[in-house]
């Protein structure tokens, strides 16, 4: 068991060097919430599964505080209605569950298509 833990460490700690690769990716979204913010729009944010929590947790640090005690950002996290969620998915299907929501709330999308086909924005 201790062997398998120290690999899941080391495991990780390579996974973080890694991630320096993502700096210009990064850097990217970080100035596209800016520009989003600064035109007066709210940050949509949605996924599926445990990237679902990971959306409420990040919608949170907007609104609450990342770091520092600054003014408060307008963020929504598209997960937490589970009775919206359920009524789409079984009415329509799940793959609408975020783009239904944005609808019905005016939130005007922007298709873009990500590596991995999946990431839209307002």
């Amino acid at each position: 068991m201790k062997n398998s833990i120290e690999k899941s460490f080391l495991d990780s700690a390579e996974c973080i060097k890694k991630s320096v690769n993502l700096s210009e990716i990064v850097e990217k979204a970080i100035k596209e919430i800016i520009s989003c913010l600064e035109k007066g729009n709210k940050i949509i944010i949605f996924g599926n599964g445990g990237s679902a929590a990971d959306a409420q947790h990040i919608a949170a640090e907007f609104i609450s505080k990342f770091k520092k005690d600054r003014k408060s950002f307008p963020a929504i996290a598209l997960t937490t209605d589970t009775s919206i969620l359920t009524s789409i998915g079984n009415d329509f299907s799940f793959d609408r569950i975020f783009s239904r929501q944005c609808e019905a709330r005016n939130y005007h999308i922007q298709r873009e298509k990500s590596q991995d086909n999946s990431s839209f924005r307002q």
